[in-house]
């Protein structure tokens, strides 16, 4: 049986794998720029936030006082939800800019793997965010409903 796993690449598909590789390096060390100052974000916040006391000086209830360290909690685990897209993203780069630099198939490969476990993650996070907005939606309606029937 004849090998059917050759693939060659005409000169059109490397320009456009080097040039999607200089995109893709672009967006994944802003993405590591970002991610970083999410990172400091959300430290900072929980630092300065943790200085709020939970309960006021005069009297009454601070609002901060439950959700103070949770704001910052939130800058750091969005920040770590969203290193492993810009570190596929990024191998995917490497990877193909090695690649083409010396003509191999395996790295390549593995390039691509690394863009089919970025658009993977991406797509699933993209899933589990509707999800949660469709139930976020659907407590809205019951708690308006109950608020209604519950003012009349």
């Amino acid at each position: 049986m004849e090998n059917q796993n050759n693939l060659t690449l005409n000169d059109l598909a490397v320009d456009s794998l080097r040039e999607s590789a200089k995109w893709t390096m672009f967006l994944s060390i802003v993405g590591f720029i970002f991610i970083g100052l999410m990172f400091i974000g959300g430290a900072v916040t929980i630092v300065s936030l943790s200085n709020i006391p939970d309960e006021p000086e005069f009297g009454g209830m601070n609002p901060f006082g439950a959700v103070k360290n949770f704001i910052g909690i939130i800058y750091l685990v969005m920040a770590a939800i969203y290193f492993f897209p810009v570190l596929y993203l990024y191998k995917y780069s490497k990877g193909v800019k090695e690649a083409i630099n010396f003509s191999n198939s395996e790295v390549l490969a593995d390039a691509l793997q690394n863009l089919k476990s970025h658009y993977k993650f991406v797509g699933i996070l993209t899933i589990v965010l509707l999800c949660l907005y469709a139930l976020a939606f659907i407590g809205i309606i019951i708690f308006a409903a109950s608020m209604a029937s519950g003012a009349m």
